[in-house]
């Protein structure tokens, strides 16, 4: 984000501003604490590589391949689960 690349959380007059960033992390690092496996973290910016990342994980189906898929087109390694399915379902009539 452009305020993260001119530091405005670093400055002395928008200490609020860097409290209001701090907060989700803290309660993040809280419940990760607690959990196995430890989740995987990831702050990323709208339109960054790490965002491109993130929408690949949340939702796979919605890929390049996709037909006027309701989202934004995500390219991805991953398959969604229907892909998955129907790829182990042709494999077990194979058998």
């Amino acid at each position: 984000a452009a305020w993260r690349e001119q530091r405005y959380h670093e400055q002395e007059e928008h200490v609020a501003f860097r409290n209001l960033l701090e907060a989700p992390q803290a309660d993040a690092q809280t419940i990760m604490d607690n959990r196995f496996p430890v989740p995987r973290y990831i702050v990323c910016d709208q339109h960054k590589s790490e965002a491109r990342f993130l929408m690949a994980k949340l939702n796979p189906s919605v890929t390049h391949n996709s037909e006027g898929g309701a989202g934004a087109q995500v390219f991805t390694d991953d398959v969604s689960l229907r892909v998955f399915m129907e790829h182990l379902m042709k494999l077990a009539v194979q058998s």
